[in-house]
């Protein structure tokens, strides 16, 4: 069984964004999981706004807008919890946190502490799709993994905010009309374009795109389907596509590989 460290290429430590919609609070969870198992520390925070993990998401929550608030109460708590999550404070809402600003996240990375940091760097409001406005997505530049979300719900689905957050701007970049079916060929667009997705990822960020939902069958066609046309036809920078349930286990099914070939074009290495 392929591990989501293994599927999502996660060495040795670092940080690792998350954008577009779909599931990216219940990756992140599971990363963290996952990656602090074996003790090693992980700090889940975001840079938009979540909902206040269950403590089986996360053990224990520190608030504090200041680095230095953060890492003082996380010195104490990693003697005992592996993982802990960081967020600015509660919000009117009593249910959701507020982010910490980008440049904080830079300084707790800078700061040693924590070996895997995951931020939620996106915001989606519940939909399974979603292009970004121009003030989003959020991410530090310190992060070295981007990881773009889709959700397969949204594939065959009519284009409109019931299925779609901000759905003028996908219909703008991938051409797509409003009152249409979501089409496999559109979300291809909307995962590389400058505009979409992963807008504004860092220049040295490994891009992968992880298309969740894949535990019916005609969401795994589909999901093969834009691997396919991405694998095939795009020229990105995209590194890799994994296709998973995040809800589910095994949360990974299939992996696939983009790379330059010699003709200029890309191939795909299918893994299961």
């Amino acid at each position: 069984m392929t591990s989501l460290r293994q599927a999502l290429t996660l060495e040795d430590g670092g940080v690792i964004s998350l954008v577009g919609a779909g599931g990216k609070t219940s990756l992140m969870f599971r990363i963290a999981r996952e990656l602090s198992a074996n003790g090693q520390s992980v700090l889940t925070t975001t840079t938009t706004k979540m909902m206040m993990p269950e403590r089986s998401q996360s053990p224990c929550v520190i608030f504090g807008a200041a680095a230095d608030t953060v890492l003082h109460q996380a010195r104490s708590l990693l003697k005992k919890n592996p993982h802990m999550t960081a967020a600015a404070g509660k919000l009117q809402d009593e249910r959701k946190i507020g982010g910490l600003q980008p440049e904080t996240i830079d300084l707790l990375w800078q700061s040693g502490l924590f070996r895997w940091i995951i931020v939620e760097a996106d915001g989606a409001a519940g939909r399974p799709l979603k292009v970004p406005a121009d003030h989003e997505p959020v991410i530090p530049d310190c992060t070295q993994w981007l990881i773009g979300l889709v959700g397969l719900k949204a594939v065959g689905k009519t284009l409109n905010e019931s299925w779609v957050f901000r759905s003028g701007l996908f219909e703008k970049i991938t051409g797509l009309p409003q009152g249409q079916a979501v089409t496999a060929e559109a979300i291809a667009i909307a995962v590389v374009h400058p505009k979409g997705i992963m807008k504004g990822a860092p220049a040295p960020a490994r891009r992968l795109a992880f298309f969740n939902q894949a535990d019916l069958p005609d969401m795994l066609k589909a999901a093969r389907r834009i691997a396919g046309i991405l694998v095939g036809k795009c020229r990105t920078a995209l590194h890799r596509v994994v296709i998973g349930q995040v809800l589910y286990d095994p949360p990974v099914l299939e992996c696939w590989e983009v790379n330059p070939n010699s003709s200029g074009g890309f191939s795909a290495q299918h893994l299961r």
